[in-house]
């Protein structure tokens, strides 16, 4: 079923009030998706490039099974969509969509390795620097910057411990 829905959204390119009514037809009432920022060491952050979106290039993200962890949902389905590992390490944001029936949890993490394969729903995956991001999502980009001032903080705050 999975992947008629990724055909739809990919082929059809169905407004997105469209895709999650079908998505709720086949899932749970209430939608939790996990989006990721994960950074390589170099610091650059984890992308993917989505068959199914409009938008060319975002974080890495999926929806949680029931009973599963959300930290762990992102993990796998991070795993599952490109062969990549990854660590969900700190939660940076929980955000409601007001329009839908669906939270959103964002994690901050690490990329722990892997080589990367393509699937049905991730056709390229690459690692930026801030400064050379591509054109994202104006939400995706406020998390980026959120999770860089974070880790900008903590490594301040480590070297006066």
């Amino acid at each position: 079923m999975r992947h008629a829905l990724i055909w739809l959204w990919k082929y059809l390119r169905l407004p997105k009030s469209i895709q999650l009514f079908l998505t709720r037809m086949f899932q749970d009432e209430f939608l939790i998706g996990v989006t990721g920022i994960f950074f390589n060491k170099k610091n650059e952050i984890l992308l993917f490039k989505h068959t199914y979106r409009t938008d060319a290039w975002s974080l890495p993200g999926g929806y949680v099974k029931a009973k599963e962890h959300p930290k762990e949902g992102l993990e796998r389905e991070i795993e599952e969509e490109s062969g990549l590992f990854v660590s969900a390490d700190n939660r940076l944001k929980i955000r409601t969509d007001r329009k839908t029936a669906r939270i959103e949890i964002s994690y901050v993490g690490s990329f722990i390795g892997g080589e990367f394969k393509p699937s049905d729903e991730v056709s390229e995956a690459a690692f930026f620097s801030f400064d050379n991001l591509p054109l994202l999502p104006n939400d995706q980009l406020i998390f980026i910057k959120r999770a860089i001032q974070n880790r900008r903080t903590s490594t301040i705050n480590a070297t006066y411990v």
